[in-house]
């Protein structure tokens, strides 16, 4: 049996759903398959066996027990994609486990049984101590199957709430999580229902809509306080041979290494005599939280945020770091970037001095054309085409350094003037 079949099974078993897409590698190269016949003693209780099996085909019996008498006797049924076993030789099996039908498992020896153990979801070898930090915050905890738990660490980007992209990095991580590594998400629709509070965990549940040979379909639903706050449908699929063109063109911009990165333009900022003196104060006064995502933008300006500029925006962006080489990560670290100066562009011809407006995302929606990385620089060119009732419109292309488009996106969001702040009470007396 080839590597990448085993691969893709394993992707399909409860019990590995915490693990990285490196660790399926590493197990099926050491697995072993063993074969019974009808009626076959696959092992015996009080045998150690030889480490922990996966039924690849056919059904099993559970029949033994830990006790004698005949009343605590045990009896169920093992199909494809369950287990059994022990991860160490010390153990012994407490029970019989009979073939009902012709079986075949797959055996993960002892001595291997360590590939079951990891820290993190994104990698066998690095703990989050150690992981860029946007790979630590799109970690997740598997808390049973199907569900995941996610939390807003201490660095991470918030906005007075949970930011929009870490909703939908993690819920599409956690989507990711219930498939087998071999399919990629190649989209995802997703929408904003309320805001979320980064001072409590995420719980996200996932529904396995679908499971084909080729595409698998996730629904995931982000809940806080027994509320969805966030929902998103993402589409799976094993990559395979077909067309390919290409009409888009990547615009002529600056390369990214010729450029100012945001922790520059603002030291620039502080000092530059073209801006309000009021304006410097505050960028002055405002604590600086770097972003986990490094960011360059292509025609630096003075415009702020009460300055009137075209519904466009070009900038050059990658993770900060080196990332774990899963695809499904570097998928969901673009989806993570991809919120953060997104829906912002459709306020930009209706800013002016003593306004304040404020934007919220409503939806969002990504098209993954082909492989990403989003440890190398991404150009994200950004245009808002309308605005309109209260809603404005944004969409964006994704090119890598060769001028490959390599995702599509669209987002709708609330744009509102902000409300001012309440007057301070005054005394009567």
């Amino acid at each position: 049996m080839n590597t990448e079949a085993v691969v893709e099974f394993l992707g399909n078993v409860p019990l590995l759903q915490r693990l990285p897409s490196s660790s399926f590698k590493r197990i099926a190269e050491v697995v072993v398959f063993k074969y019974f016949e009808k009626g076959d003693y696959v092992v015996r209780e009080g045998e150690v066996g030889d480490g922990i099996y996966f039924v690849w085909e056919g059904e099993a019996e559970v029949s033994g027990s830990v006790h004698a008498e005949q009343e605590n006797r045990l009896e169920y049924q093992l199909k494809q994609y369950d287990y059994f076993g022990h991860v160490t030789s010390t153990s012994v099996h407490v029970a019989d486990i009979i073939a009902l039908t012709k079986l075949t498992c797959l055996v993960l020896p002892h001595e291997h049984c360590s590939l079951l153990q990891s820290k993190s979801i994104w990698s066998a070898d690095k703990t989050l101590e150690t992981s860029a930090l946007v790979e630590s915050i799109l970690h997740l905890e598997p808390i049973e199957l199907n569900i995941f738990q996610g939390i807003t660490l201490p660095d991470a980007p918030k906005f007075g709430k949970i930011f929009g992209g870490q909703f939908v990095g993690q819920a599409l991580a956690a989507a990711s999580k219930t498939v087998d590594s071999l399919k990629i998400a190649h989209s995802l629709h997703s929408y904003f229902l309320m805001v979320g509070d980064f001072n409590i965990p995420i719980i996200y549940q996932v529904k396995r809509l679908r499971d084909g040979r080729n595409f698998a379909t996730r629904r995931v639903d982000a809940i806080q306080k027994g509320n969805v706050i966030f929902t998103l449908l993402a589409s799976f699929q094993k990559e395979e041979a077909g067309f390919d063109h290409q009409d888009a063109t990547m615009p002529s911009v600056p390369a990214p290494d010729v450029l100012l990165s945001l922790e520059e333009l603002r030291e620039l900022r502080l000092t530059d005599p073209r801006l309000p003196m009021s304006y410097r104060k505050k960028v002055a006064t405002k604590e600086f939280v770097p972003w986990p995502i490094e960011i360059r933008f292509c025609a630096p300006n003075t415009n702020t945020n009460q300055t009137k500029s075209d519904p466009s925006l070009r900038y050059w962006f990658r993770a900060k770091g080196k990332l774990s080489d899963d695809q499904a990560l570097h998928r969901c670290v673009v989806a993570y970037a991809s919120d953060l100066l997104f829906s912002g562009v459709s306020l930009n011809p209706h800013r002016r001095k003593g306004f304040r407006l404020a934007s919220l995302s409503l939806d969002h929606s990504m098209w993954f054309h082909r492989q990403v990385r989003a440890d190398d620089w991404l150009l994200f060119v950004i245009v808002s085409p309308t605005a309109c009732v209260t809603r404005g419109f944004v969409s964006g292309q994704m090119f890598n350094r060769k001028g490959e488009l390599v995702v599509s996106i669209t987002q709708e969001a609330l744009l509102r003037m902000a409300r001012p702040p309440n007057p301070p009470a005054v005394s009567k007396l």
